[in-house]
């Protein structure tokens, strides 16, 4: 009897043994793919954080370019000479001021805000097509143009693929782009702050709004024939809103895409020239 209860307990304690091996073993495993998986995730984003430190980079010399252009064309130009400008430029800034809405023409106080007026207004008629798109919004700061577009015509809820609406107003753009050597232009995607779906394909709005920046430099390039030299893209995510993104209207402001084109002066003046102008002036 004694000799049965022996064997028996040593039989128990086999089997306990096994099984803890078991479990030992299947831990082990687990640890080692979560290791790998940690691993894989560290180099993911190391890579991310490359490019975005990347994109920063050329975002940065974008605008220092930018602010060197204002300080040269401010020494050029002094805004409130009208003899500084041409005949002919005052006569076509005064006839295109002519044309416009009174109502958005009454707070040009200075020549600078009329020329501004001028190559915004002339610049929507010709991307436009003529018309008066509430999607597009046109804004001039010494001489630096930049054109905002709502994602709703650029873009599918979430997407980063370029709808087929928006091909006449990027080929129009290409035209203004190819018609001037020495113009340089930023593409820049601005989200809403909300998050991505889990499990989505994309990671965040930083990932967002850099793919719909290159999606638009891409087409510029592969489609339109614009030099790539020219072009630059860049992501904001949702950090830079036009308004607080307190409800649906604020954040379809806040989704869009800014075009920021910097022209030499004599380009600046150009664009005050009606639109059926855009292809002789490259000529």
């Amino acid at each position: 009897m004694k000799k049965a209860i022996t064997v028996s307990v040593l039989a128990a304690t086999m089997l306990a043994s096994c099984v803890s091996k078991k479990k030992y073993v299947a831990l082990e495993s687990e640890l080692n793919d979560t290791k790998s998986t940690l691993q894989k995730t560290r180099v993911e984003k190391e890579e991310i954080e490359g490019k975005y430190a990347s994109i920063e980079a050329r975002v940065a010399d974008y605008n220092a370019k930018i602010n060197s252009l204002r300080e040269e064309n401010d020494g050029m130009m002094e805004m409130n000479d009208l003899t500084v400008m041409s005949k002919n430029h005052k006569d076509k800034m005064r006839a295109t001021i002519a044309k416009m809405d009174p109502e958005k023409v009454k707070d040009a106080k200075t020549l600078e805000d009329s020329i501004n007026l001028a190559v915004s207004y002339n610049l929507k008629q010709n991307i436009t097509e003529g018309g008066d798109d509430e999607d597009i919004d046109i804004k001039v700061d010494e001489t630096v143009v930049m054109i905002n577009v709502s994602d709703k015509l650029l873009f599918g809820s979430g997407s980063y693929r370029v709808t087929q609406k928006a091909q006449p107003l990027l080929k129009k753009l290409a035209e203004v782009i190819n018609s001037e050597p020495a113009m340089e232009v930023m593409i820049e995607g601005h989200t809403d702050d909300r998050t991505m779906v889990k499990d989505s394909y994309l990671k965040d709005n930083w990932d967002l709004s850099v793919r719909r920046a290159t999606s638009i430099v891409r087409l510029l390039q592969d489609k339109y024939d614009v030099d790539p030299s020219k072009l630059i893209a860049a992501g904001r995510s949702s950090y830079q809103p036009l308004v607080e993104n307190t409800s649906k209207e604020n954040m379809a402001k806040n989704r869009r895409t800014r075009i920021v084109i910097i022209p030499n002066l004599d380009k600046f003046f150009a664009m005050m020239e009606s639109e059926d102008n855009v292809a002789t002036v490259s000529q």
